[in-house]
């Protein structure tokens, strides 16, 4: 009897041939509490950064206006040069030296690594990539 519930639970593990193509089902949408740290951001300083570097992003140049439209219009994130988790409370931000405005996409990949890329390693690394893309 041990034997054939080993080898039930055996088969229950292993994908047969004939079900290589059945599709799963992949639920989500569970609702679930989280807590995390939020740190306040200057709005001002944000409208002075952007005053002071324009919309496009300070690594890859993308502007969401000319893409988007009228969608896209004043449009674009702003990254702290130095990380605010890593700055004491009432840390003064300078908004042409501390921020840069930067794209979804390139905001995301600075934060890819613990302490961020800096603009230029990212430009560097989008640069080499792009070379690298063009070669036949």
């Amino acid at each position: 009897a041990n034997l054939q519930c080993s080898r039930a639970n055996a088969r229950e593990e292993v994908l047969l041939p004939e079900e290589a193509g059945v599709e799963q089902a992949f639920v989500e949408g569970a609702k679930k509490q989280i807590t995390v740290n939020a740190y306040e951001r200057s709005d001002k300083a944000r409208q002075k950064c952007i005053a002071h570097y324009g919309l496009n992003c300070a690594v890859c140049g993308f502007n969401f206006e000319k893409a988007y439209g009228e969608i896209g219009k004043g449009y674009i994130q702003v990254h702290h040069i130095v990380p605010l988790s890593s700055v004491k409370k009432g840390y003064k931000v300078n908004p042409i030296n501390d921020l840069r405005p930067v794209c979804p996409n390139c905001h995301a990949m600075l934060h890819r690594r613990d302490p961020p890329y800096t603009i230029e390693e990212l430009k560097a690394i989008l640069k080499k990539q792009r070379a690298r893309s063009r070669r036949p």
